[in-house]
């Protein structure tokens, strides 16, 4: 293999247009200026790695300008490899907007807990990839604009080259030139991906959030763009919920039950699934459909709801695991729910999931399953438990905890699903608006390199209540609540995790490349790399030179320098 040596070259255009100066440059993609700091951006080039066929490559620009511009547009031009291209419709060019977060409380790791007016200052971040076909520019602002290529999988490799172009009313076109190298490697389709990856859904914050009744028509047409952003991350599980408020209503927008349970006047139960039915049929559609995760049988506050029949209002049964009430109540459902699932061939990849609920209450819980239907799968985001975790289809543990080696390796081979996950509990790595954006990527190599299947994060979509202009959270640090905006609205966290995904992919790919072939030394570097993914490397150094080198072993360089 022949070392790739990265040459020198311009990386940013600055020009004086008719009485108006602006200045359009590459960034990094994990950059982030305060909107009036114009004189701190740091030209980089764009696009250094080689990317594959399939994948989705980022990077950023940055334009400022001395005047107020107008009507200002972005596009991407065809990208050209002799008379091979990549339409300009794989490519797109939006603007990045800022929005209102709050400050880590850096003399503290955990971020957990409620935050009162006033005890954290208060910034406006960029992190909205937006959808604005135009937008005005206001003088001597940082306006950072996101680029994204997917390399369509049989596009021919070799070195491309391309152009951004920024247009307006009252300003000459402005072109800022990229290449950009396509390896002779495919990357498989995200549905296809092994990596798992589930953050939970919330569709009831898409409805309010646009006054709609939840699960009308016009509901799902607004959730497809937000859920098409998820399925092209590769997304595995959907999330659903099996009664009223599973986690005691703690996000702006509660969960509510998509299963209706009736107790008739006779004594007798019965069950309706038809939102269940149509949540679960869209999500197929979306190209989200490997497991269906239903929480919860134990909620945090203990209650369990129901319709009566007798009066037509929804009541609650308080009981805790264990007690006679509890097994009644979940007995008759797990049957019956059990005999639906089967009708719609869905039984054998859906999951009664918990999350971080204690041993004792688990193993009530599992009592019942293993009693009434003992071939059901169980979930459980939590803590790692010895004494059940044979009967956990779907283990999650969080990121500070460790898996024994023994136990990983039997649920590789039983084809079980473990990974870790991260909430308000890490200060970093993280994925709230004010964290590195580099963090999120830094994440999915962690869990490829402590050999888990993916990672797990509690909340994708559930809303504040104008995400688009304040994203801070009664309850814990800006952004812990989502991760993506209204109508389709992705964020640079978001990119970060497809972009940490993909790079987890190809290293998998390469592996067992490099074990057919006999590589042993690509296999050792990778190993190396993969070592640096540690929390006390995280704290002495960030999570950039980890990343750096792990992405130039999987590029073929030979030589990791970024001094």
């Amino acid at each position: 293999m022949k070392a790739i040596v990265m040459l020198p070259a311009a990386v940013g255009i600055a020009l004086s247009c008719s009485d108006t100066d602006i200045s359009l440059v590459w960034g990094g993609s994990d950059d982030r200026y305060k909107s009036d700091d114009t004189e701190a951006i740091v030209e980089k080039r764009p696009f250094e790695y080689p990317v594959w066929k399939g994948e989705k490559a980022c990077a950023q620009a940055f334009l400022t300008s001395e005047t107020d511009l107008q009507g200002v547009e972005v596009e991407v031009s065809v990208l050209k490899n002799g008379r091979h291209r990549i339409s300009a419709g794989m490519a797109e060019a939006d603007f990045v907007e800022y929005v209102m977060a709050d400050v880590l409380d850096t003399t503290q790791y955990g971020q957990c807990g409620f935050r009162q007016p006033g005890q954290y200052d208060s910034l406006m971040l960029a992190d909205i990839i937006d959808i604005a076909d135009e937008k005005d520019v206001p003088k001597n602002t940082v306006q950072p604009i996101w680029v994204s290529v997917r390399i369509p999988a049989d596009a021919f490799p070799g070195k491309y080259s391309g152009k951004l172009t920024v247009s307006g009313d009252n300003f000459r076109k402005t072109v800022l030139p990229f290449e950009i190298t396509v390896d002779d490697h495919t990357l498989p389709a995200p549905s296809d991906w092994k990596f798992h990856l589930d953050l939970w859904q919330n569709p009831y914050s898409v409805a309010r959030y646009h006054n709609v009744e939840p699960w009308s028509d016009e509901h799902f047409d607004l959730m497809r763009p937000v859920m098409k952003i998820l399925a092209d991350a590769g997304q595995k599980s959907v999330t659903a919920t099996i009664l009223d408020k599973p986690w005691n209503g703690q996000t702006y927008d509660p969960f509510g039950s998509m299963v209706t349970k009736t107790r008739n006047a006779d004594g007798t139960w019965s069950y309706d699934y038809t939102v269940f039915d149509k949540w679960v049929e869209f999500m197929e559609e979306a190209g989200i459909d490997r497991q269906i995760n239903c929480y919860s049988m134990i909620p945090w506050s203990l209650k369990f709801d129901y319709i009566d029949g007798v009066t037509g209002k929804t009541e609650y049964i308080e009981a805790a695991p264990g007690t006679a009430a509890y097994k009644a109540y979940w007995s008759l459902f797990i049957s019956d729910f059990a005999a639906h699932l089967r009708d719609k061939g869905w039984f054998d990849k859906t999951m009664i999931a918990m999350d971080e609920r204690p041993l004792d209450a688990m193993q009530a819980a599992l009592d019942i399953i293993r009693n009434v239907e003992p071939d059901f799968k169980v979930s459980l985001a939590g803590s790692f438990h010895e004494e059940i975790e044979g009967e956990l289809y779907d283990l999650c543990i969080a990121f500070k905890e460790s898996y024994p080696e023994d136990v990983l390796a039997r649920r590789h081979r039983d084809d079980m699903v473990t990974t870790l996950y991260t909430c308000c509990a890490e200060a970093y790595p993280n994925m709230f608006i004010a964290s590195p954006p580099e963090e999120a990527a830094w994440l999915m190599w962690r869990a490829f390199a402590t050999d888990c299947d993916g990672y797990l994060r509690w909340a994708y979509n559930s809303w504040t209540e104008s995400p688009l202009e304040d994203a801070r959270f009664r309850q814990w640090p800006a952004g812990d609540c989502f991760l993506v905006y209204p109508e389709g609205r992705s964020s640079i966290r978001m990119e970060k995790i497809i972009e940490g995904i993909q790079d987890c992919e190809k290293a998998r790919i390469l592996i067992e490349e490099w074990a057919a072939s006999g590589n042993d030394g690509m296999i050792e570097r990778l190993e190396k790399a993969l070592a640096k993914f540690n929390f006390e490397e995280l704290t002495a150094r960030g999570a950039t030179p980890a990343l750096e080198e792990a992405k130039s072993v999987i590029a073929g360089f030979f030589e990791y320098d970024r001094e």
